[in-house]
C-alpha cells in the first residue's frame, strides 16, 4: 500500500525522529533485537495504512501502536526471550549489569519501567498506552521497582 498523500507530516524527519526511542520501547519489552526491529518497522507500516490523516501527536500513535504490536507479539506461542544482545542502544558497559537485571522482568514490567524511566511518560500516560487504568500501572510501576531492586541487590 502507497502512502497516503494528504499526509501533513514529512515522512523521513518522522522515521529519523522516532526509530531510536521505538527500538528501545521495543527492546525493552520484547528482549529480543530481531523481534524489535520488526516490531518497530510493523509499527511505521500501521502508520502508512492506518493514521489519521489529521494526527496531532504523530510519535505518541507510533508509541501506541509499537506497545500494542509488542503486546501481540508476546502472545505468540513460539516466542522465546533469549540473552542480552552484546550490541545495544544503550548507555556504554557501565550499565550493561543494570540492563540485565532489566532484562530477568517479566515483559509487563520491563515496559512499565522503561515508558516512564526512558521514555518520561506520566503513569496516566503508560495508561493510555498500554489500556490499563492509570492505579494499575502504579501498582505495577511499583511492583517491578520493587523486583529490580531486589535483583540489584543480589547481584
Amino acid at each position: 500500500m502507497s502512502p497516503k498523500s494528504n499526509r501533513p507530516v514529512d515522512w523521513e524527519a518522522l522515521v529519523t525522529q522516532n526509530e531510536t526511542r521505538l527500538y528501545r520501547a521495543a527492546l525493552a519489552i520484547l528482549g529480543d533485537p530481531h523481534e524489535a526491529e520488526d516490531a518497530v518497522q510493523d509499527a511505521f507500516v500501521r502508520y502508512l495504512e492506518k493514521a489519521p490523516k489529521e494526527l496531532e501527536n504523530p510519535s505518541a500513535w507510533l508509541m501506541r501502536v509499537l506497545v500494542n504490536g509488542c503486546k501481540s507479539r508476546l502472545r505468540l506461542a513460539w516466542r522465546r526471550v533469549g540473552p542480552l544482545p552484546e550490541t545495544l542502544p544503550a548507555p556504554g558497559p557501565e550499565e550493561r549489569e543494570e540492563l540485565e537485571e532489566l532484562f530477568a522482568l517479566p515483559p509487563e514490567d520491563r515496559a512499565v519501567i522503561h515508558l516512564h524511566y526512558c521514555e518520561g511518560y506520566s503513569t496516566d500516560e503508560i495508561a493510555g498506552l498500554l489500556g490499563k487504568r492509570p492505579g494499575t500501572v502504579r501498582s505495577r510501576l511499583s511492583r517491578a521497582r520493587e523486583k529490580l531492586r531486589k535483583l540489584l541487590e543480589e547481584s
